[in-house]
């Protein structure tokens, strides 16, 4: 195996190990940048030469003794709406092709602070919101497994550059769903935390900051091929930063998958899984209920649908305030319904979308199973669950209460071992 496949964590102990230094480890990942980036376009701006001489200053503490921290010395990327000081930030808009922030949002200074280096940043929609990564500054990103379809947006080109291999793990955000269904499309692992846990500073839009006010939906989230190394990432980039006023100190509790009780959930009441998803669903559900856990069929009173659309047309200045203040009240009730529904079940098992990649040109909302739980700000988590006849991935959501994250991700990783989880895109044979 290519040292640019293996999971973050592993990169992390060669270096400390000195099996490899970390000199050699970036060097692999901007020469495999070299070779598929210009196929795949997924990473827009690259930062080398400053990532080369962060190596050095890792090879040279490793030979020193010193604690280069959990991720130290192992390449990352952020999606492009994530600030970055000294590296342009421009959101896939013209006006910003020259933006380059001082500071960094707080989740890339706390990647840096555990040892991580930042290697560039990925393709996103214009002003970071979309369902296809494509933006007239820097065109459109291909899915590594099939360069004419669709990886999704709106964090498609972090997914890409995880799944392809060009970063070992990354960063992206999620208003609806552009963490999750770019990882399902892609074949990797992500989870949108519980809103509230990690902070969104130096998170922007065509407004500016994200605000959990303004939009409570919007969560910045971990990307990697790992389970385990999004349990790890989760630790790293969660809590308050003295900035976000809406992030609670809280403490992520712990259990066993014997005795949980699973709602597995088969539509969104719009459009129907393909049967080769039902089937991955079926075997993820089968490796569940081995594990100890009862899985009985129970799907939401809501899906939402309806909701999000009205949000989203609240952002065209067509709304009045009445108007306005009557979305947030079936907000409100969604919530409310939503959650007293779920005191029956511990965890939620359902698709990320319809069906696996589609061709470039996706825009049907209908097809997403995932704005329930942005409504809600539930923890959801996804991890590639099969494969399609195509050869395309297939990931499942698991989603658990609000502040049962590593729950999420604990079954998750039994998936993952049971099932396989990331493997190897076809970009790599090209």
């Amino acid at each position: 195996m290519d040292i640019t496949e293996l999971p973050a964590l592993e990169q992390a102990r060669l270096i400390k190990q000195r099996e490899s230094s970390c000199r050699e480890l970036v060097l692999s990942h901007l020469q495999l940048i070299e070779r598929v980036n210009r196929s795949v376009n997924a990473i827009v701006q690259l930062d080398a030469e400053r990532a080369l001489e962060q190596a050095d200053e890792i090879d040279r503490q490793v030979s020193q003794n010193v604690d280069v921290g959990l991720f130290g010395g192992v390449p990352f990327t952020a999606k492009d709406n994530l600030e970055t000081a000294g590296i342009v930030t421009a959101i896939g808009v013209p006006e910003r092709q020259r933006a380059i922030p001082a500071c960094d949002a707080t989740v890339v200074r706390r990647m840096k602070a555990a040892g991580a280096i930042l290697l560039g940043k990925t393709n996103c929609p214009p002003w970071g919101g979309g369902l296809e990564t494509d933006n007239p500054v820097y065109g459109r990103t291909n899915n590594p497994y099939d360069l004419a379809r669709t990886p999704g947006g709106s964090s498609g080109g972090e997914a890409a550059a995880v799944a392809s291999g060009m970063s070992a793990f990354g960063l992206g955000s999620d208003s609806g769903g552009s963490l999750r269904y770019p990882a399902h499309f892609c074949g990797i692992a992500t989870i949108k935390p519980t809103a509230g846990l990690i902070p969104t500073t130096g998170a922007l839009d065509d407004i500016g900051q994200f605000g959990a006010l303004r939009d409570p939906r919007t969560q910045v989230g971990p990307m990697a091929r790992s389970i385990e190394d999004l349990i790890a990432m989760l630790d790293v980039l969660r809590g308050p930063d003295g900035v976000d006023a809406s992030i609670v100190p809280m403490d992520l509790p712990f259990s066993e998958l014997d005795g949980l009780r699973v709602a597995i959930q088969l539509t969104n009441g719009e459009v129907a899984p393909t049967p080769e998803t039902l089937e991955a669903l079926a075997e993820a559900s089968e490796v569940l209920q081995a594990a100890g856990a009862s899985v009985d069929s129970a799907e939401l009173p809501d899906e939402g649908l309806s909701l999000t659309r009205e949000i989203w047309r609240s952002y065209g200045g067509e709304m009045s305030a009445t108007e306005l203040y009557q979305v947030l009240a079936h907000w409100d009730e969604f919530r409310n319904r939503s959650l007293e529904w779920f005191q029956e079940f511990d965890l939620i098992l359902r698709p990320v979308n319809s069906g696996p990649a589609p061709l470039h040109g996706y825009t049907d909302a209908a097809e997403l199973y995932t704005v329930p739980f942005s409504l809600t700000g539930w923890p959801a988590a996804v991890v590639r669950c099969g494969t399609c006849s195509e050869g395309l991935p297939i990931g499942l959501q698991i989603v658990a209460h609000p502040w049962h994250d590593r729950l999420a991700l604990q079954a998750a990783l039994h998936l993952e071992r049971a099932l396989g989880g990331w493997r190897r895109p076809t970009v790599y044979r090209n």
